[in-house]
């Protein structure tokens, strides 16, 4: 009797501690920046201390910056996302990158004026390759319709159940998901609806730029916006607790109010530090700072 009051008292205070944590997370914007020669700014992605801004000016184009200082610096690399000469990888909205499998590149095509039509492509690309010779010329190894998508496609590597998927979601307004697609039939596949590619999704709310993977937390973070192109939005999902529902599992939701304009990536630099961009001109590259 007593080791099962132990066990009891044992599991409130876990769950009191749980419930703490979860009320604490906020982020906030402590220095706002602007960053030239991005285009209108779609994302970034952390890879082991550099960061890359990638975005859509005359072609869809990649930036490598070093962390240093608590800042972002230059470090005169760029990557071009075309093919002889061509524009590829017109409007890149997602690098699905881990350090170990293959990378994707998403890329979300406007097939209207009105922006109710798109096309959603992920390409399967020789990293490294990219690097070293900065374009997709002998880079580009497997393009992948992604028929089921909303508007846009935005894949980012999570790992459940101990292995790892590569996640999208949708930016429309109703009918949101995130998919778990297999890497491997991912990369074999020439559309996402193929037998087996698709894993597992869960419902989600609308208008998600992009995804960002908490990996030491099992957190995804959901990067939106509040209503469509305009405002900013964080939501901090258990992927687990999602995927095991069918729907997300919010954690917390922030809503930054003061900016206006169209959030659209977001990436941790460590545990508090991190960066949000955006598509506009003028402060498109934000210092954030998160507590948990």
């Amino acid at each position: 009797m007593m080791k099962f009051k132990l066990a009891a008292a044992a599991l409130l205070v876990a769950g009191l501690s749980s419930a703490f944590i979860i009320k604490g997370i906020d982020t906030t914007i402590v220095r706002e920046t602007t960053v030239d020669s991005l285009g209108a700014c779609q994302g970034a992605s952390n890879q082991n201390g550099r960061i890359f801004l990638y975005g859509d000016r005359e072609v869809g184009m990649i930036r490598e910056f070093k962390w240093e200082k608590d800042s972002l610096r230059y470090i005169n690399k760029e990557y071009k996302l075309t093919q002889n000469g061509q524009d590829v990888i017109g409007h890149p909205t997602g690098i699905a990158y881990n350090g170990s499998d293959k990378v994707f590149i998403g890329n979300s095509i406007r097939l209207n004026k009105e922006g109710t039509q798109w096309k959603a492509v992920i390409y399967l690309v020789n990293w490294p390759g990219l690097q070293k010779t900065g374009t997709l010329d002998g880079n580009l190894i497997s393009t992948i319709e992604d028929g089921a998508c909303i508007q846009g496609t935005r894949p980012e590597y999570v790992k459940y159940n101990n292995k790892w998927y590569v996640a999208t979601a949708d930016y429309g307004n109703k009918g949101n998901e995130v998919r778990l697609y297999d890497p491997e039939k991912l990369a074999r596949c020439t559309k996402t609806s193929e037998p087996g590619v698709l894993y597992k999704k869960f419902t989600c709310s609308p208008w998600v730029q992009n995804l960002h993977w908490v990996a030491n937390n099992g957190i995804l973070i959901l990067i939106q916006n509040q209503v469509e192109g305009r405002k900013w939005r964080l939501t901090y999902v258990d992927l687990k607790k999602s995927v095991d529902a069918g729907t997300m599992q919010v954690i917390k939701q922030i809503d930054i109010d003061s900016r206006q304009d169209e959030l659209e990536g977001f990436t941790f630099i460590d545990g508090s530090k991190g960066i949000a961009v955006t598509s506009s001109r003028k402060n498109n590259v934000n210092y954030t700072n998160t507590s948990w």
